[in-house]
């Protein structure tokens, strides 16, 4: 009797492989999906699609935020090789603006701002899931390398600015509601513009040192990929 052979793709040292090319895959589709809607609407609706880019797609981009927190149990159990704390920093930007301040407050979802975000968010996104699937299989290109270590240069800053103008917005909305955090566990009660001014300086903290991070990882990466480019 033959032994039953695994096709390669289920064999114990390719089940992690496997594993990150179909998230990565999940997550470019969702990224394109919410990119392309963004487009085709614009297009057809102008400005006035700007006003409603939460509504109406506002659903997929928390499920493709809320799904990226996987990445960092990918980091923390080995499965993504990555440093913890700069995706902590990036991930907990995310989830604080768009499910802490957008989420929350219906004004908020109809600014410009969100739209504007949202792009950002999503061309980030939509270039390195392309390359980390990629990458996953083996594959690569010297033009996708340098946009998915070089895009983040110009647009990281932006994002930045842009969710810092989306809490700068907010303030009004939950000081004139008098809106209360209630995330903590036990009973204290605490006066969330307070709570967000504070974050606002800690988010330029943060972004400096993303930023130096992500700086060093590029020269590293951009070193290893020429280095192999040569010897091919």
């Amino acid at each position: 009797m033959r032994p039953l052979v695994l096709p390669t793709w289920l064999q114990p040292r390719y089940r992690k492989h496997t594993y990150l090319f179909v998230y990565y895959l999940i997550q470019f589709c969702g990224h394109s999906w919410i990119l392309t809607n963004m487009t085709v609407r614009f297009f057809s609706f102008g400005k006035d699609s700007m006003v409603d880019t939460f509504h109406a797609i506002g659903l997929v981009m928390r499920a493709c935020q809320s799904v990226s927190l996987l990445e960092l149990l990918h980091i923390y159990i080995g499965v993504e090789s990555n440093h913890l704390l700069p995706r902590f920093l990036q991930l907990t930007e995310r989830v604080i603006i768009l499910f802490g301040v957008i989420t929350s407050q219906e004004e908020v979802q109809e600014k410009y701002v969100v739209c504007v975000l949202f792009i950002f968010w999503n061309l980030l996104d939509m270039v390195r899931y392309t390359y980390s699937m990629l990458s996953v299989i083996g594959i690569s290109y010297a033009a996708l390398t340098w946009l998915s270590q070089t895009l983040w240069m110009p647009v990281y800053p932006l994002c930045v600015l842009a969710e810092a103008f989306t809490i700068y917005q907010s303030l009004p909305y939950f000081e004139s509601f008098g809106t209360n955090s209630t995330m903590l566990p036990f009973d204290m009660s605490t006066y969330l513009p307070y709570v967000l001014k504070l974050y606002l300086m800690m988010l330029f903290i943060g972004m400096y040192f993303t930023y130096s991070h992500l700086y060093s990882e590029r020269k590293e990466v951009l070193r290893v990929f020429s280095v192999k480019q040569k010897k091919m």
